[in-house]
């Protein structure tokens, strides 16, 4: 992980910490054998990762799902080929058998509306888009997996104009200048007499630069003119609210919720990140950003939504409070209930992308996991790749997923983790892959 100012900053929204956790103590071959049998009579295979072909494996996992208007699916690395290309069969599978019609990314607020112009109306070169869009700590989703899923999206809406599928992004990192436009667009379209006071209240908070850059330069900014940008960005949301939406309600709560998301990246960085305690509220404070971006969406659009992020963010239990007080998932089971359903993925050996100490990009390989380990374990039941509801396994595997241990979780940075994880009380259902190979990252 990053140890200067912006990078430690940076590196946390989208990271775990670097602190390991210590392993606990292997069981007995006994013990262990009886866990696997108990895992491999909950356990479903799955045929592939790949999006092609067949999805009928994944049928077991609708029952899992039921009702639920947003599952959250992670990934226990943020450059995994196999995670991403799985994300994509997922969507798939659930876009045609259980009505979901979301796809929902932890990217900025302004890059999902980017990419969901191109989906709906093919506005746009989607390699254009991810290249601008995907920079710096958001760099890993500028990758050839998700632009496949991104072209999918596309001809799927050209088959089905009438019935769409829609991109989101829910983060609170970056908010690109069309979405300052977007607001000031409509206070002149609807309240002309405005448009002088948001001009000054957005002066000097419109990108000009590339996404990157403007992220570095942010950060760089005295903490002082970090908070006074974040006080001119809430004004400019609070006199919003206060205006009438008038025939147009729907115009109304976009116009506001685009403005609350330009509100949300400006405190995103009006933390001390000098102070350990204000980089753990920062943190709080983003997973409860996307969270309520993701139910705004699924309020306002009424379609089921499938939330890609990393497994700390989807998952309930955090497992680094130090850093991350509360999770994006703890906050959506608050609000929606049973209407959340988690999805942890694990992989027992393979390679990621991640960022080293040198700051340089490395392809990283592990070997299988350790004695101790969760992945031990579940690596040892007798399909390759498989997916599990863990609210119902049966003893004894139900008690020894109830125990925190060692687990693989890496974000953008590594060496990083293993972390103690208990996953029964972290996610509802599990997808435990046997390997997994490093993303191929577009653009270099």
């Amino acid at each position: 992980m990053k140890r200067h100012r912006t990078g430690l900053a940076l590196a946390l929204l989208l990271t775990l910490g670097t602190v390991a956790a210590g392993v606990a103590p292997a069981a007995s071959a006994t013990t262990s054998g009886s866990v696997v049998h108990a895992l491999e009579g909950g356990a479903h295979p799955l045929r592939t990762v790949e999006p092609r072909g067949d999805t009928s494996d994944l049928r077991p996992l609708d029952a899992m799902i039921g009702g639920a208007r947003v599952v959250g699916l992670g990934e226990a690395t943020h450059s995994s080929h196999d995670f991403f290309a799985l994300k994509h069969r997922v969507f798939r599978h659930l876009v045609e058998e259980k009505g979901f019609r979301t796809f929902a990314l932890e990217g900025s607020w302004s890059t999902g509306l980017r990419l969901d112009d191109y989906v709906l109306h093919g506005k746009g070169d989607p390699r254009r888009i991810m290249r601008e869009e995907f920079q710096r700590d958001y760099l890993w989703w500028n990758n050839t997996d998700y632009l496949a899923l991104v072209e999918w999206m596309r001809a799927y809406n050209l088959r089905h104009p009438h019935d769409p599928v829609r991109f989101m992004g829910d983060d609170s990192g970056w908010a690109g200048p069309e979405l300052y436009d977007a607001v000031t667009d409509y206070v002149a379209r609807t309240r002309p007499e405005l448009t002088a006071r948001f001009d000054e209240l957005y002066r000097g908070l419109r990108p000009t630069v590339a996404t990157g850059t403007y992220m570095e330069q942010y950060l760089n900014k005295p903490y002082a003119e970090r908070r006074e940008m974040a006080d001119r960005t809430g004004q400019a949301l609070d006199l919003l609210k206060r205006q009438s939406p008038g025939a147009d309600r729907a115009g109304y709560e976009r116009a506001v919720q685009n403005a609350t998301a330009l509100d949300q990246v400006a405190r995103q960085y009006a933390f001390d990140f000098t102070d350990p305690k204000q980089i753990a509220a920062s943190m709080r404070y983003r997973d409860s950003a996307m969270a309520a971006n993701v139910l705004w969406w699924q309020r306002h659009t009424g379609t089921k939504v499938l939330l890609a992020a990393h497994d700390a963010h989807v998952g309930y239990r955090t497992y680094d409070p130090a850093n991350y007080p509360k999770m994006q998932g703890a906050f959506l089971r608050d609000r929606l209930g049973s209407g959340y359903v988690s999805v942890g993925l694990t992989f027992d050996r393979g390679s990621f992308n991640a960022t080293g100490q040198d700051a340089a990009i490395h392809r990283w390989t592990l070997g299988p996991a350790g004695p101790g380990t969760n992945e031990r374990i579940l690596d040892r039941v007798r399909y390759r790749d498989y997916v599990l509801d863990l609210r119902r396994v049966a003893a004894p595997a139900r008690e020894w997923l109830d125990r925190a241990r060692p687990t693989r979780s890496i974000g953008t940075a590594y060496p990083d983790g293993p972390y103690d994880i208990a996953l029964a009380s972290t996610h509802d259902v599990l997808i435990h892959l046997h390997r997994v190979e490093a993303a191929r990252l577009r653009d270099r």
